[in-house]
């Protein structure tokens, strides 16, 4: 398995919202079955806590929070995007669109302008934030698997980045999706596929 130093990884926590992770949350109940199958929130605390005993940078990566106005008279707006400004996702000043409590940034963590879509990296400055951090390892958890945590790792692909996926310390809508993302998707994009145990145990050192 890879080698996860602080002078080179970032991990990039993806989309922590009340409205992914909460009960009461817009999306909780879709996302529910999968993620308490794979313990999704117990796999990504002990994935911050290792990182972060590492002194490895945390990196936030913000979807949109609604706004009046988002998403009006857009050409191009996707089926996609439109149910989650009907939704109003994330909705700026809500509680929907603030943090899980478990996932509260804490000083240092790097804050990612907001993504419109689903990229991390596209209209954001995730790409200079870990240039000029000389980190070109990334380790990507959070939501959703099939969509921003995917995008965000065939991005950094692209980009050259080493790029590290971790099965369950993600989740989707349906097992179908997480499939796609980790045996059909994940790994035409990236570096290492893995699970919670094995990635701390690395990242604890020997």
């Amino acid at each position: 398995m890879a080698v996860y130093d602080s002078g080179s990884t970032g991990l990039i926590i993806t989309d922590p919202y009340n409205d992914f992770m909460s009960e009461g949350g817009k999306l909780w109940p879709r996302l529910k079955d999968v993620a308490e199958s794979v313990h999704l929130h117990e796999h990504m605390r002990e994935i911050v806590v290792a990182a972060r005993a590492a002194g490895i940078t945390v990196l936030y990566s913000r979807h949109r929070r609604w706004r009046p106005g988002d998403y009006e008279n857009w050409r191009n707006a996707t089926p996609y995007l439109q149910r989650a400004a009907k939704l109003q996702l994330f909705a700026a000043d809500s509680w929907g669109g603030q943090w899980h409590p478990d996932f509260e940034p804490e000083p240092g963590d790097v804050l990612l302008h907001e993504h419109w879509a689903q990229s991390g990296f596209a209209n954001t400055d995730l790409d200079v934030q870990l240039t000029q951090r000389g980190l070109d390892r990334i380790i990507l958890i959070g939501l959703l698997a099939n969509t921003c945590v995917e995008s965000t790792a065939r991005f950094g692909m692209e980009h050259g980045y080493h790029v590290t996926l971790v099965r369950d310390a993600t989740a989707a809508y349906t097992a179908e999706a997480m499939h796609a993302a980790h045996e059909i998707n994940g790994p035409t994009c990236a570096n290492e596929i893995t699970d919670t145990a094995s990635l701390v145990r690395v990242l604890a050192g020997p």
